[in-house]
């Protein structure tokens, strides 16, 4: 069975699925994992530095990139070692091995070698006839056996196509083989074009970039269901040095190449200008040379391209849309977030009507509408959609006594015109709901009823008000992973109850593959998971619309059964070790010559009423923006060409935000830390002694999967030196918090219909409890332990972990046992100390809080325990002393069947 078999869209896979059909935005492939196209990257991979290597995939992933594409063909090393080496880290990285790969090489035997260890369905990038219809039709064969898709290189036994007709001839000679004589799909197959440079100066490159978009035109309206890519950097590579023209060029090229049926390619989003943007002369130039429209194209460009190199864009203030009509003043204010006005054109409008109800479903409706379109065309942003909500929320808070006045007139009045119901709650024992409110906002931006529960909402009253209020769609939001298996239980309630309605799934642990295994499976109706903003608005749009909604449910449970078979699929054929197995490959580290540093002052100190603007060079802002949706590494999303605008406005509203929180003492920073003789025992414990003498045990997990050679099964105690060899080693652990005060303060938000605002109090509190566990930790590396006390490292290097030690968080890969938490409160004293406390899920209270461990041994090392087997289930609930239910709950989502 093949997910939405009847419409043959292309479909790829990471650990979660890439659905590529005619309404999907285009599809980016992130291009710095190529040895070819980044020195830095190529460095790592020569270096065999490969944990760095990583983090230049996740970047691209953080940056948006849907598909990674990886290339190792470099004459310098082994490609094919490299390639299997570095696919087979990022396949242990579920950040990462999320999105689907490329896997990109000229020589076959490194395609190969790729696709016997990737995971998921991967992309081919390339094979052509450029060696015969034999090899070809081998590769095409070999290549549908693994399951994968495919580019098609324009290139045959006579060359690179250079020219339309060229393109089409082999493009259509290529589709024909691959359909007819090896049965490949064609909805996997995907054609490179060739996109090459325009305005060399060379006569016959003027037409390259027309001839590219025309003939990707006459692939789309002749060879049914494949895809076109293409590297568009190629086509401005005249102009190297002058980024102004360059991102014009492709900003152009795109915008027409999208129209004629482009759907995939390798961009690089800093080197984008917004169509809309480009200055009208410079787009006149840049379009007469990109669809050849004059002789003298080039010529004029490269003239024109001197007076706009290092130019800037400047903003000016323009009130001159107070003079519109009061409709498109009302959409304008809602559109750009601008409320200075807003109650004096409600005003007006509610005059001009015969109910004042008719102001919000005509007038504010209509703005929103707008909101909602350009939200789900990529033209608008979360964090300005929230601004939309506040003015919304704004002009109905004027409307409202006049609508209560005119139903007591008439008790009869129906003013209910809401698009449906959705009930919104963090399950019981969480306490995190950034994302939930955000889904809220947007959701309501939509003309949806929200009914929002709040935070630790036990199952059955989530039942009952979804009964009482009638809901159409319940969604339910969980961080930490027990949530997970709240859901669960909530799914096998809902069902022993008969419930219809659709259940929304989010939250920063939940996952496409949780909800298809654990959660789709104990409930008949539809279960979906929603990973943002934007995407809720269109899956609740179809689940509500009466004439598509039952199928779109049924290919939903379609979607989930498809993708639950090949998870599960995929988890038996990996092998795994016994924790016996696993204890024998352990880490192991030279304890006759590792150094140990005895902390300077053993015991519990804590931390009241700290400054927290002190932390204001410790925030890592990339994570914040991430938070409202937009994506990129800070500091260079504030100049990225496509959300670069929003995300300096997001940033100065957050340093306001800030200045005001640090001035005016609004929320309040608590910390407790202590460090204590340690050893490991058992090879997975760690036995911790207080001053007093108090013994206690951090129990700790150890991976299970089989590693390739020389690669140990590590666990957090092998970084502590073993209590049978006489040698005295250390442990810390700490808790810090900069959540106090953030829940009243958003709460004064909220009661002002500033949800903008209130999220905005949450995010930052969360940011600066993350900046107060890092400077505490140089701290502690400097100071109370020592280890280091010669580092000197910037903010940046801290934010990218260049320092010597660790400090793992229980919740967190490498330790994802919550339960550890209560051993850290107990040999602190942590909610005695600083007031911070546990639910019963173990989130922490205040939210805005951070705790964890301190491991000083320049061998330790962050990692991900990843899926274990039950004998280590066992025994650690033997270790811990607990029944193997109870650990079971709490490893669930580490537990492979």
């Amino acid at each position: 069975m093949r997910l939405h078999s009847e419409n043959k869209y292309l479909q790829l896979s990471g650990l979660e699925p890439l659905v590529i059909t005619p309404e999907s935005n285009f599809i980016n492939v992130g291009e710095r994992t190529n040895v070819a196209g980044s020195r830095k990257f190529l460095r790592l991979i020569k270096e065999e530095n490969y944990e760095e290597a990583l983090t230049v995939a996740r970047d691209q992933v953080e940056g948006g990139a849907q598909i990674i594409d990886i290339n190792m063909d470099d004459g310098l090393i082994d490609g094919k070692e490299a390639m299997v080496n570095f696919l087979n880290l990022v396949m242990a990285e579920p950040d990462i091995a999320k999105v689907p790969v490329m896997i990109d090489s000229s020589k076959w035997e490194i395609i190969e070698a790729g696709l016997q260890v990737v995971q998921g369905k991967c992309v081919v990038n390339s094979i052509s006839l450029k060696e015969g219809e034999q090899t070809f039709i081998e590769q095409a064969k070999k290549i549908k056996r693994y399951g994968a898709a495919v580019i098609i290189m324009a290139f045959d036994e006579v060359g690179q196509a250079d020219n339309y007709k060229r393109r089409i001839e082999i493009a259509k000679r290529s589709y024909d083989i691959l359909t007819t004589r090896v049965g490949f799909p064609a909805q996997d197959i995907i054609f490179d074009l060739n996109i090459f440079p325009v305005a060399t100066g060379m006569d016959e490159h003027r037409k390259n970039a027309i001839d590219f978009i025309e003939a990707t035109r006459w692939v789309k309206e002749n060879l049914p269901h494949c895809s076109v890519s293409g590297g568009v950097s190629n086509v401005s590579f005249s102009f190297r040095g002058n980024n102004a023209v360059r991102e014009a060029m492709h900003s152009v090229f795109l915008y027409h190449a999208i129209k004629a049926g482009m759907n995939i390619g390798i961009v690089n989003p800093t080197m984008l200008e917004v169509y809309d943007d480009i200055p009208k002369e410079l787009l006149d130039y840049v379009e007469d040379v990109i669809l050849n429209r004059r002789e003298d194209a080039t010529e004029r460009l490269l003239d024109f391209a001197e007076s706009v190199k290092g130019t800037t864009k400047e903003r000016t203030v323009d009130l001159s849309w107070r003079e519109e009509s009061l409709q498109n003043r009302i959409t304008r204010s809602l559109v750009k977030g601008i409320d200075q006005y807003i109650e004096e054109d409600v005003e007006e409008a509610r005059l001009a009507s015969s109910k004042p109800i008719e102001v919000i479903e005509g007038h504010l409706m209509t703005g929103m509408n707008v909101v909602g379109d350009l939200f789900g065309s990529g033209k608008m942003f979360l964090p300005q959609v929230v601004k939309s909500a506040r003015v919304m929320k704004k002009a109905v808070a004027y409307l409202l006594p006049y609508i209560e006045e005119e139903k007591l007139k008439n008790p009869s009045l129906d003013d209910s015109s809401s698009a449906g119901k959705i009930l919104m709650a963090t399950v019981k024992g969480d306490v995190h709901d950034i994302g939930k409110n955000i889904v809220s906002v947007v959701l309501a931006c939509n003309n949806y009823e929200i009914i929002d529960l709040g935070v630790m909402v036990p199952p059955e009253q989530i039942i009952a008000q979804a009964k009482q209020h009638n809901v159409d769609v319940i969604g339910l939001s969980g961080l930490i992973t027990p949530s997970l298996n709240e859901m669960v239980f909530l799914a096998k309630e809902m069902q022993r109850q008969k419930f219809e309605v659709p259940l929304l799934i989010g939250g920063a642990t939940t996952s496409k593959a949780h909800t298809a295994v654990k959660i789709d499976p104990q409930y008949k109706n539809v279960v979906v998971h929603v990973n943002d903003a934007s995407r809720a608005v269109t899956v609740v749009g179809d689940l509500l619309k009466k004439e598509t909604s039952p199928q779109f449910k049924e290919n939903l449970k379609e979607e989930y059964s498809v993708f639950r078979e090949g998870f599960l699929r995929r988890q038996k054929t990996k092998k795994y070790l016994t924790i016996r197995e696993a204890r024998q490959n352990k880490f192991k580290i030279d304890w006759s010559s590792s150094k140990i540093v005895k902390p300077t002052q053993l015991g519990i100190k804590t931390i009241e009423g700290f400054d927290l603007e002190r932390l204001k060079d410790y925030i890592d802002w990339t994570p914040f923006f991430r938070s409202w949706d937009l994506h990129g590494r800070y500091p260079k999303i504030l100049k990225d060409d496509i959300v670069g605008e929003q995300a300096s406005e997001l940033f100065k509203d957050a340093q306001e935000m800030l200045s005001t929180i640090f001035s005016e003492k609004l929320l309040i920073g608590k910390a407790v830390f202590g460090l204590f003789k340690a050893n490991s025992v058992n090879d997975d414990d760690i036995e911790v002694i207080s001053n007093e003498g108090h013994k206690h045990t951090f129990h700790t997990l150890r991976q299970q999967s089989k590693k390739a050679k020389d690669r140990p099964n590590i666990a957090l105690a092998d970084f502590i030196a073993p209590k049978q060899i006489n040698k005295q080693d250390y442990i810390g652990c700490f808790c810090v918090s900069a959540g106090f005060g953030a829940e009243e303060l958003a709460k004064k938000f909220e009661a002002v219909n500033d949800d903008y605002n209130s999220i905005m109090v949450k995010a930052l509190a969360d940011r600066l409890a993350e900046a107060f566990a890092e400077y505490l930790h140089k701290e502690i590396r400097t100071h109370h332990w020592g280890y280091a006390i010669n580092e000197h490292l910037t903010n940046e290097e801290l934010i990218q972990e260049s320092y010597k030690g660790i400090r793992p968080a229980p919740g967190y890969p490498a330790c994802p046992d919550h339960l550890e938490k209560e051993t850290i409160w107990e040999v602190l004293k942590v909610q005695e100390h600083i007031g911070v406390s546990l639910t019963e899920s173990l989130a922490m209270w205040p939210a805005a809080s951070v705790s964890g461990y301190y491991f000083a041994n320049k061998e330790a090392r962050y990692f991900g325990l990843g899926k274990i087997k039950e004998d280590q289930v066992k025994d650690f609930a033997a270790r811990k002393n607990i029944s193997e239910e109870k650990a079971t709950k709490w490893l669930t989502p580490n537990i492979t069947d």
